[in-house]
């Protein structure tokens, strides 16, 4: 088989067709994702992330965890309960509010919305963030959403990447914040060319061949593991691999596939994993190999091996909170169309949203943390 082609195990399922009634079920998907999205930012993204965060940035990352939390999870209702997608979990259960690095391949545009699945299931979903190019923060709202949630922009230059994540990571360091930072250190997603690209510069330095990975990145895993290091529980190791065909974003919305996700997780303790960068990188490149082996079991299988007893979402929660985010978002369009100062309120926080996302700005101190500095700065002086 060439590695190049989806995982698969079985080609007798073909993918499903566009019908028209897929078609009008995503665009409804759509419509209510985006509008959803609009007026959860515009209406609590100024009170979390600005006037909260200058009080305590504590309680303004508890806050926006929870607040769009409820949003976030309109994703996994959608895989699993309107679509009918199966996650299947093997390896490792992981416990419940650890801080972690998520380390995960990248096969396909969408495998980091499928981390939401596993988070949620774990009380986490509202506290994890994303390692993306800089160039998804220039999309239209969810590009505020983004910066908003404290993703970690970078533009694929070491020299500039370096100082930004260093910066950012810096103030993730408090243990009581909750924290999943997920890291695909392949850097990009899994093409046939990148492949070929991948396995020739594999050959030519002498590293080990990998088949269904591409070789990771280390640096920007290194940077994350060295900053975070006294503050965080485990390393969760994620190896994810669809059924029947890699999906793409719009074939999540129209319910095209996949048919299955299956996610093998591996949870290592910070402690095993050696302090120093070259120790760092051995570690990464080992696991990475070990992806490589069980994928190559998933594509001859159909399955990972270490099953585990499937968590599954329960349909009854996931629409009480989908029922709860429609009638937020109701009542914030009923203001919005009826409120003149609902309307002014409206039009400053959008203004206020393209600016700190466009500068990139956010509060670097809370109000707690100036006292301390002004009240350092007298001593030091006396």
């Amino acid at each position: 088989m060439d590695v190049s082609t989806p995982l698969q195990s079985d080609n007798t399922q073909k993918q499903k067709s566009l019908s028209p009634i897929r078609l009008m079920r995503g665009a409804i998907c759509l419509a209510v994702f985006l509008s959803t999205a609009c007026m959860f930012l515009v209406y609590f993204a100024p009170v979390v992330a600005l006037f909260l965060r200058l009080l305590s940035r504590h309680y303004c990352r508890k806050a926006t965890s929870t607040l769009f939390g409820f949003w976030l999870a309109l994703w996994p209702f959608l895989f699993e309960v309107i679509n009918g997608t199966e996650v299947v979990l093997y390896g490792d259960d992981v416990p419940d509010n650890e801080r972690v690095l998520l380390i995960a391949n990248h096969r396909t545009e969408v495998d980091w919305m499928y981390l939401w699945d596993i988070a949620l299931r774990k009380g986490s979903l509202g506290c994890i963030k994303y390692i993306l190019k800089s160039s998804l923060m220039k999309l239209p709202l969810f590009g505020w959403g983004f910066h908003v949630l404290e993703f970690i922009p970078v533009e694929r230059k070491w020299e500039i990447d370096e100082r930004v994540m260093r910066r950012k990571l810096l103030t993730f360091r408090n243990p009581q914040d909750p924290l999943w930072l997920a890291v695909f250190p392949e850097g990009t997603d899994f093409t046939e060319a990148k492949c070929k690209k991948s396995r020739a510069y594999a050959a030519e330095v002498g590293l080990t061949v990998l088949k269904n990975v591409l070789l990771p990145k280390a640096r920007g895993f290194c940077v994350c593991l060295q900053t975070l290091r006294g503050s965080l529980n485990a390393v969760y190791d994620m190896t994810i691999a669809y059924k029947h065909q890699c999906p793409t974003f719009l074939d999540n919305v129209f319910g095209l596939g996949p048919s299955e996700v299956h996610i093998h997780v591996r949870r290592i303790p910070v402690d095993e994993i050696v302090a120093s960068d070259e120790g760092a990188t051995a570690w990464l490149m080992d696991k990475f190999k070990l992806k490589d082996h069980l994928l190559s079991d998933f594509i001859a299988n159909g399955c990972f091996p270490e099953p585990r007893v499937q968590e599954q979402l329960s349909a009854f929660k996931c629409s009480m909170n989908f029922l709860l985010v429609i009638s937020l978002t109701a009542i914030f369009a009923y203001l919005t169309f009826y409120s003149f100062w609902s309307k002014v309120y409206v039009a400053l926080s959008c203004i206020y949203l393209a600016s700190v996302t466009y500068l990139r700005v956010q509060p670097e101190h809370d109000l707690g943390s100036l006292i301390s500095m002004l009240v350092g700065k007298k001593h030091s002086t006396e």
